[in-house]
């Protein structure tokens, strides 16, 4: 513990104290950037938990954002919910979070803010945080930084941009790939599987994830659901699936 960069070994106090079960690690490489630490621990981007950081005019509060790697913070959202924001530059980062930019944690903040939590992390059955120096990181479920922060979910990001022909034709093999899952799915009695496929897109008219046809509230409760309950809503996504895609199935 004493051997860790003065910043991680305060999350990793901070984590302790909340009972939290992954402690930071540090990686052999910098993860200054969510791509850099995807890379590094073989993840997808989405699943790097950025903290952004701005400052709130009217008080010079820290403003966190912590957002899904594969996203764009929305600063007028953000704005809407908090009131208006200025930049926060690297001097600012220092002294309201104890961290520099490109290691700030959600958690163990010099000083108190107001954060908010991207709901598009919610997308994901595991995501990775930063804790505390540009090498360290921790493992978390979404759900977890809502219990680690006392923070609300939000809409803080950006639409993403239209899909391509490849994104199209990787959503249709997504689709086989949840069909063949759930047709599997009926005989098992006990670790039932994620129906994540790694297409990780809501879509706003549905409230479905466009991969594993889930809401948000269903990925957030999926990885505190017992293998009955799991069941049941890949009884859920099956119906979906057949009532919106059913060459899925041939």
């Amino acid at each position: 513990m004493t051997e860790l960069p003065e910043g991680v070994q305060r999350v990793a106090a901070a984590l302790q104290a909340k009972n939290h079960p992954h402690g930071p690690v540090m990686l052999d490489g910098a993860a200054r950037t969510a791509q850099q630490a995807a890379d590094a621990l073989g993840v997808a981007v989405g699943q790097i938990a950025k903290s952004i950081i701005f400052k709130r005019i009217e008080d010079d509060v820290a403003v966190l954002v912590v957002t899904s790697g594969d996203r764009r913070v929305d600063e007028a959202k953000v704005a809407a919910l908090v009131g208006p924001l200025g930049r926060a530059n690297a001097a600012f980062v220092k002294e309201r979070t104890g961290f520099s930019i490109g290691g700030v944690s959600p958690v163990a903040h010099a000083m108190p803010g107001v954060t908010l939590i991207d709901q598009e992390l919610f997308r994901f059955e595991e995501v990775w945080a930063a804790a505390g120096h540009p090498h360290g990181v921790f493992k978390l479920h979404p759900e977890h930084l809502v219990a680690l922060t006392g923070a609300p979910v939000a809409d803080v990001v950006e639409a993403p941009d239209a899909e391509d022909e490849l994104d199209i034709l990787a959503r249709q093999d997504a689709m086989k790939m949840l069909a063949a899952r759930a047709l599997s799915v009926g005989v098992m009695a006990e670790n039932v599987p994620s129906p994540c496929v790694n297409v990780c897109r809501m879509n706003t008219g549905s409230g479905l994830c466009e991969g594993c046809f889930r809401t948000i509230d269903e990925i957030r409760e999926w990885g505190r659901s017992d293998d009955a309950a799991k069941k049941r809503m890949w009884a859920d996504i099956t119906q979906r699936l057949r009532q919106t895609h059913p060459e899925a199935f041939s």
